[in-house]
C-alpha cells in the first residue's frame, strides 16, 4: 500500500509510484502526466486525438533504466467515452481495444488531472472474454484520459470503443 493509496489527496503533490521497468526508457511522471523521452502523453493526445500510441526503447529489466538497443515498449493513451452505473457495477467504455496487445494493466493510470478520490478495484473486460483487475480512482468520468504501457510496438490503430471496465466488487 502506498501513501497515495492511503491519502489520495497527496496525488496533488506527488505522483503515484510506478515500476520503471514496465515503461519505456526515460519515462518520468508528474502528478497529472506521463512523460516519455520528453514527450508529454497529454500533449500527444491533444495533437493526435485518442487512442494514440508512443513507442520508445524498452528498459532492460534490473538495470535501473538502461534502454534496450532492440526492444520497444509502447504507451497507449485512451479516453473514457461513457460511464454508467448498473446493478452489476460501474461500466466505462474506452475508445481503444487492447485485446491484441500486451498491456501492463497494473500500471494503468489516470492522466490529465490528479484525482483525490480513493481507488477501487475495476474489472476490465474485452470482447474476447478476457478480464483483468485494476485499481483506478472511483471518480472516472467521460473525457478522462488513461495511459498504459504495453510490451513491444503497438500499431497506431488500437481499435475503437469496444471494451468496458466494470467495478469488480
Amino acid at each position: 500500500m502506498t501513501l497515495t493509496t492511503i491519502l489520495p489527496s497527496l496525488r496533488r503533490s506527488i505522483p503515484d509510484p510506478f515500476v520503471p521497468d514496465r515503461w519505456p526508457a526515460h519515462t518520468h511522471l508528474s502528478t497529472t502526466d506521463v512523460i516519455v523521452d520528453d514527450v508529454p502523453m497529454l500533449r500527444l493526445a491533444e495533437q493526435c486525438g485518442t487512442p494514440c500510441v508512443h513507442s520508445a526503447a524498452a528498459v532492460i529489466p534490473g538495470t535501473g533504466g538502461c534502454p534496450s538497443p532492440a526492444a520497444l515498449t509502447s504507451v497507449v493513451v485512451m479516453a473514457v467515452v461513457a460511464a454508467r452505473s448498473g446493478e452489476d457495477g460501474h461500466h466505462l467504455t474506452l475508445d481503444a481495444c487492447l485485446s491484441d496487445v500486451e498491456p501492463c494493466w497494473w500500471e494503468l493510470r489516470l492522466i490529465g488531472r490528479a484525482s483525490t478520490t480513493h481507488t477501487v478495484s475495476f474489472r476490465i473486460g474485452s470482447e474476447a472474454g478476457i478480464e483483468q483487475r485494476v485499481l483506478l480512482p472511483r471518480d472516472l468520468a467521460p473525457g478522462d484520459l488513461l495511459a498504459v504501457p504495453c510490451r513491444g510496438e503497438v500499431a497506431q490503430s488500437v481499435g475503437s470503443a469496444s471494451g468496458f471496465i466494470q467495478n469488480g466488487e
